[in-house]
């Protein structure tokens, strides 16, 4: 989907797409040069991201297939009980309950690594969930893009599939619950904006199995305890990313501990405008 003419003047949108020479860079439905790269656009100060795209000739319409809104080099980070509703989940699942309280109020937030660029997915391809896990879930999310000075110039729709019943038998196991093949989709595309127009994005997830809804559940991004601006700040603190990054904020829709994500099942989410679907694969 493209942003209408509107949206796109307040806000750029970028997709990435599987050409015959290789994967290809699009603005709002026509092709960047063969030479553009996220890479080099998110070495560039904020304020001088409009300006370099504007600098490039687009070509015909896209006609190739998505791939996800990710360089091979993108790292893909997460952020941990950032929503109320999140912190209530992890303490449930949980036997060390008191850690998540602690660091919902605290002022270092929860942030860990998630995916290269290289294994993430994207829009319609499959995730997947751990053969040695018995309780998966989904958990949509906004996911911001910054660039290598940390600031906040865009953001897409995110996955960040979870094994809880691995992080709730110990927090320490939380690498094996969120690191794995087909566990980070992101996509379709990337919508280039600052960060006030993130404030109050509604997300959704539907999930549907053999045609029916089993799960329905909505949030504002405005339920966020911390900003996104907060996050990706305490995510620089100590790193440095020049070819810029992706950040999930994390989530508030979770489903109830009677639900797991099994093959077959269809997983919807919209974060703004932009709708991310996957498949659960073997």
């Amino acid at each position: 989907m493209y942003p209408s003419r509107k949206e796109a003047l307040k806000a750029m949108y970028l997709s990435r797409h599987e050409a015959a020479g290789g994967p290809r860079w699009a603005l709002e439905g026509r092709y960047l040069p063969p030479d553009f790269t996220l890479r080099r656009l998110l070495a560039v100060e904020a304020a001088e991201v409009r300006g370099l795209i504007e600098e490039h000739p687009l070509e015909g319409a896209v006609e190739d297939s998505l791939l996800p809104p990710v360089e091979a080099e993108h790292e893909v980070w997460a952020s941990g009980v950032t929503y109320l509703q999140s912190r209530d989940a992890r303490e449930m699942e949980s036997e060390d309950a008191d850690a998540y309280e602690r660091v919902y109020v605290a002022e270092r937030p929860e942030l860990f690594f998630k995916a290269p660029g290289w294994r993430v997915v994207g829009h319609k391809s499959r995730v997947r969930v751990r053969e040695d896990s018995r309780w998966n879930v989904p958990e949509p999310e906004l996911v911001v893009v910054v660039n290598s000075g940390m600031e906040v110039v865009g953001y897409t729709a995110g996955n960040d599939v979870s094994s809880r019943d691995i992080e709730g038998e110990n927090p320490l196991y939380l690498p094996q619950a969120k690191v794995y093949d087909g566990s980070c989709s992101l996509g379709p595309g990337i919508l280039l904006c600052g960060p006030d127009t993130m404030r109050e994005l509604r997300i959704n997830m539907e999930i549907r199995r053999d045609g029916e809804t089993l799960f329905e559940g909505e949030v504002d991004t405005s339920q966020m305890k911390r900003t996104p601006e907060e996050l990706a700040e305490y995510l620089g603190k100590e790193l440095a990313f020049p070819a810029g990054a992706f950040l999930m904020t994390g989530t508030g829709i979770v489903p109830g501990d009677d639900f797991t994500l099994g093959v077959g099942d269809v997983v919807g989410i919209s974060v703004g405008d932009l709708f991310l679907h996957n498949e659960v694969g073997p």
